[in-house]
């Protein structure tokens, strides 16, 4: 397995574990994390059937670390963003297999919008989201102003964005902004039980349900229902919808492969 300095990186039984390993920072993301995201988001897309994304210590991700680089002040922003996070983030987004985010303590900044850009965010109670941008006079960037209206609305992101107040993984759930929230003493469990559901899947489907999905926004209704039966085609073809029909007709749980 690679060998990383700001992540540990592991796959087992098909799930990909990626850690973000600066606990001592609340996995702040620098230059050498967002890269070495980026490359195990990437390896896991061809090498596993899930990639869950969770935090080493007691947060999941604090967002730029503002002391990458020298005076924070005088960062390059806007090269930061189109050459580091955006490839971090559409390796995420754009991943063929399903990705989980596992928010294990609190997401912000980037941070939280690193977290969103996951197919299925699973928090733990104790944890919140922060667009906390407008504090040091940003808008939300890494994605927010993206995935917030698209998951919790346009009056609840707009909201977030210009107050900068923290929102609760409980208030995240209610709102349809993640997947859900857990207890913290079943959060580890359950993000484990689901991720053990997708990597036993059928990985093809799940794929192209992600790309209908996402690209929903951008089509109108004729455009959608084309791209669905072109992708439904596909599935079509697979071994796992074959097992998934015959399994069905014998009353038995399907044995999928991934292919």
């Amino acid at each position: 397995m690679k060998d990383y300095q700001t992540i540990t990186f592991d796959i087992e039984d098909d799930i990909a574990r990626l850690r973000l390993n600066r606990p001592e920072k609340m996995n702040a993301l620098n230059a050498q994390m967002r890269a070495e995201i980026t490359d195990a988001a990437r390896y896991s897309g061809s090498n596993a059937r899930v990639l869950v994304i969770v935090g080493n210590g007691n947060a999941f991700c604090s967002g730029q670390d503002l002391s990458d680089g020298g005076n924070a002040s005088s960062i390059n922003l806007e090269r930061v963003l189109r050459d580091e996070y955006a490839p971090m983030l559409l390796s995420i987004a754009d991943c063929p297999i399903p990705t989980i985010s596992a928010v294990n303590g609190p997401a912000a900044g980037a941070g939280a919008n690193l977290a969103l850009a996951a197919d299925i965010v699973i928090a733990t109670e104790s944890a919140y989201f922060l667009q906390a941008f407008s504090r040091i006079g940003l808008i939300p960037d890494a994605g927010g102003t993206f995935w917030m209206p698209r998951q919790m609305g346009a009056a609840k992101a707009m909201g977030a964005a210009l107050f900068a107040e923290p929102i609760s993984a409980r208030q995240a759930d209610e709102w349809g902004m993640i997947w859900e929230a857990v207890g913290d003493d079943e959060f580890e469990s359950r993000w484990t039980a689901r991720a053990e559901y997708l990597a036993k899947g059928p990985t093809v489907a799940f794929g192209n349900a992600k790309k209908a999905i996402r690209q929903s926004w951008e089509n109108n209704q004729n455009g959608q229902l084309d791209l669905e039966a072109r992708l439904q085609g596909n599935c079509g073809r697979t071994r796992d919808f074959k097992e998934g029909v015959v399994a069905f007709l014998e009353k038995r749980k399907p044995a999928f492969e991934g292919r």
